[in-house]
């Protein structure tokens, strides 16, 4: 379907303007009655909150929660995070993916430090110069830290907001996005300006609109319209088919990709590799392996690679992962192998059982290095 032009969306828009105050009311008193009980609403702290947000892009809140908490406990001030080796912040980053996130928020921290005494920026425009700081995230923290007018634009609010207008349209797209940009700050301008809703006005209201999308007004074909606030005034409702918006476009293929993954132990050690430079995932520690074909043998891979012969090798079971688009599977093979000088320094490193608990590792090489954990009494299971 086309997306609506400028005038049917401003028209849509001020059909709601005189429904605005109470719409606005309407999810701040269900917000205040049904809120999550999260650890990062307890605080005001731009910091901990900034560290929420940052989590919670692409993670489910469920598994945020520790990971808030002990990223919290490990590194509570803005000094901490600038001033740890990058090595634990990725430690205590690692299992959420996108490990860009994590090194961005050092880098950040350390601009704070520098340029403001490590006091955190109390303005969104500041903010937005910090490294890995969005349109978004900066709305987000001076919004719900500190309760300034700012809007948000979450795929949350994305939802509520093309629902509630019925708007057709990519809601990514440039024109539509900006419109919708302009309707969540009309809202949060609202809320800041009627003070009978009491404290924290603009924090409740931007709260409350990521939470109906997250617990309400959810994706697909299963929208709870019968507990919104908003169902009165809701567009997508009256049409008999909210689950059509938002308009987004068909997911991208999947990819299935393979990787042959040696474990190699000499004496209760492993050689683990680190990824540096440009790469993807740098500053983490994997086992070895490369890319190959589906129907490559990955004895014959490894064995050139690392210059052992094929027939040392065995196999174990599969390891499968995805990572966006892509699926992949690990194909494991182990070989107990005496190291060689070219596998003993620089990126290479004999890891002991201590140290494979202990250094960062990406999600997939987490999983594989807790087969290696034997159980009391028991061998390691790798299968």
């Amino acid at each position: 379907m086309g997306q609506q032009g400028g005038d049917e969306f401003e028209g849509r828009v001020q059909t709601l303007e005189d429904q605005t105050a109470l719409a606005v009311e309407r999810l701040m008193t269900w917000f205040d009655r049904t809120a999550r009980d999260l650890p990062w609403r307890k605080t005001q702290d731009p910091y901990a909150v900034w560290i929420s947000e940052v989590m919670l892009q692409q993670t489910q809140v469920q598994t945020v929660i520790p990971y808030w908490t002990r990223w919290m406990d490990r590194l509570p001030t803005i000094r901490d995070l600038a001033e740890a080796p990058p090595e634990s912040v990725l430690k205590l980053w690692e299992g959420l993916g996108y490990y860009s996130r994590a090194r961005n928020l050092q880098r950040a921290a350390r601009e704070i430090l520098e340029r403001y005494g490590g006091v955190f920026p109390g303005d969104a425009a500041t903010l937005l110069s910090l490294p890995g700081i969005g349109p978004y995230t900066a709305g987000a923290i001076a919004s719900i830290a500190l309760d300034q007018p700012e809007p948000i634009l979450d795929g949350n609010v994305m939802r509520v907001l093309t629902r509630v207008l019925a708007l057709e349209g990519d809601p990514r797209a440039k024109t539509l996005n900006g419109r919708l940009w302009s309707w969540a700050a009309r809202l949060v301008q609202t809320a800041h300006t009627t003070e009978k809703l009491g404290r924290r006005r603009c924090s409740r209201l931007n709260q409350a609109l990521m939470e109906l999308g997250a617990m309400v007004c959810t994706p697909g074909a299963r929208p709870d319209c019968a507990r919104c606030p908003l169902s009165e005034i809701c567009e997508a409702r009256r049409s008999g088919t909210p689950e059509r918006f938002p308009e987004l476009p068909s997911r991208v293929a999947i990819t299935p990709r393979y990787h042959a993954t040696a474990i190699l132990k000499h004496q209760e050690r492993y050689l683990l590799r680190l990824r540096e430079g440009t790469e993807v995932n740098r500053g983490f520690w994997e086992f070895p392996n490369w890319e190959i074909e589906a129907g490559d043998n990955p004895e014959t891979v490894l064995g050139s690679r690392l210059g052992i012969a094929p027939n040392a090798w065995t196999a174990l079971p599969d390891l499968r992962h995805h990572i966006t688009r892509y699926r992949i599977t690990q194909r494991i093979r182990l070989a107990d192998h005496l190291p060689s000088s070219d596998l003993t320094a620089g990126t290479w490193h004999w890891a002991t059982p201590a140290e494979l608990r202990a250094l960062p590792m990406t999600a997939a090489h987490r999983k594989l290095a807790r087969r290696l954990e034997p159980e009391p009494g028991k061998s390691p299971q790798l299968s």
